[in-house]
Order: structure tokens, then C-alpha cells, then sequence
């Protein structure tokens, strides 16, 4: 009632407490990605604001020029973006037909969160192309890209392994590593020039 009150003295104003705590959300998720843990927490409490914004970042860091896409044929925004997106509701779909019982949205939150790594990992590659091209440039972007790829799945699978049958938990993995697989592959092939 006090809250209401408040807000309505205001002229209606958002406080900051609703952002704060929404903030701190996205930031316990992205840690249970850091360091993952069988939790119901990642599911019960999911929101699309992590996955949006590493979705986001991942798409701007993955995009090229037009004069140079034209060229190169690299992805622009809308391709990475929708790939992450389709390939997220393609996993999920495939869960459900499983006879998994995960909510599309649970299934969007932690697969789009578990991108943290890959997100990581597109940087860390970044970096290392500012150096000199060659072989020990490429086989430094391969293991750390082999890391984080890793690092994704086991973070999803130790979120999503409770919510699938335990006789079909093989065939709902496989898609999930599939996916990781192209978002790696995206990260790795990627040249600037």
C-alpha cells in the first residue's frame, strides 16, 4: 500500500527499486552460468533481458561492413540474430516434443544466458586478431573457442538435464550441442578483413 502511495505522490515516476532488482537478477543468472550448478532458479525465474543483451552484443561483435559482407560474405546483425533466436525455439520445440516440461520462454532464458561463454570467447577472439595472423593465432581462437563451447553446454544441459525424460535426455542434449556448435563456428571463422 505504502508503494502505491508513493508512486502515485510522484507523478507516477518508476522508482529505481523495480530496475535494481531486475539488474541484480540478470546478474545472479549470468553467474550461474559462470558457475554451473543444478538450480531450479534459472527456470523458475526466467526473464529474456540477458539473452537479449548477449544476443545483442553478439551479433554487433559478429558484424561486418556491407562493403566487406559483400565481399566476404560475413553475417550481418539480423542473420546472427536470427539464428541465435531460431535456433533457441528449434531446441525448445524439440524438447517438448521430447515430453520435456519446460515453458518455451524457461528454455529461450537458459540457452540465451548459457551464450555467456561464447559471448566471452568472441571477445577473447577479437583481441587476439589484433595480433598477427597465422597458425598460433588460430590454434589460440580454436582452444578458446573448444573451451567455451564446452563451457555452454554443460552450463545448459545442468539446467535443462531435470526437466527431460530420463530415457531421452541423449536426444535433447544433441540439438543443444548442435546449436553451441554453430554459434562456435560463427565465432571462429570470423575475420575482420
Amino acid at each position: 500500500m505504502a508503494e502505491a502511495t508513493e508512486s502515485a505522490g510522484d507523478g507516477g515516476a518508476a522508482s529505481p527499486r523495480p530496475l535494481m532488482r531486475d539488474l541484480k537478477a540478470v546478474g545472479k543468472k549470468f553467474m550461474h552460468v559462470l558457475y554451473p550448478r543444478k538450480s531450479n532458479t534459472l527456470l523458475r525465474d526466467w526473464d529474456l533481458w540477458g539473452p537479449l543483451f548477449l544476443c545483442v552484443i553478439l551479433a554487433l561483435m559478429l558484424q561486418r561492413d556491407a562493403v566487406d559482407s559483400e565481399k566476404y560474405g560475413g553475417p550481418q546483425f539480423a542473420e546472427v540474430f536470427v539464428t541465435l533466436w531460431f535456433g533457441a525455439v528449434t531446441i525448445t520445440l524439440n524438447s517438448k516434443l521430447l515430453g520435456g516440461n519446460i515453458s518455451v520462454f524457461q528454455s529461450l532464458c537458459v540457452l540465451g544466458y548459457c551464450i555467456l561463454p561464447l559471448t566471452v570467447a568472441m571477445l577473447i577472439c577479437r583481441l587476439v586478431l589484433l595480433v598477427e595472423l597465422g597458425p598460433v593465432n588460430f590454434l589460440v581462437r580454436l582452444l578458446v573457442v573448444i573451451l567455451m563451447f564446452a563451457w555452454s553446454v554443460v552450463a545448459s544441459t545442468a539446467f535443462l538435464a531435470d526437466s527431460q525424460p530420463p530415457n531421452r535426455k541423449t536426444l535433447a542434449v544433441y540439438p543443444v550441442c548442435l546449436f553451441y556448435f554453430v554459434i562456435s563456428w560463427m565465432v571462429l571463422t570470423f575475420t575482420p578483413q
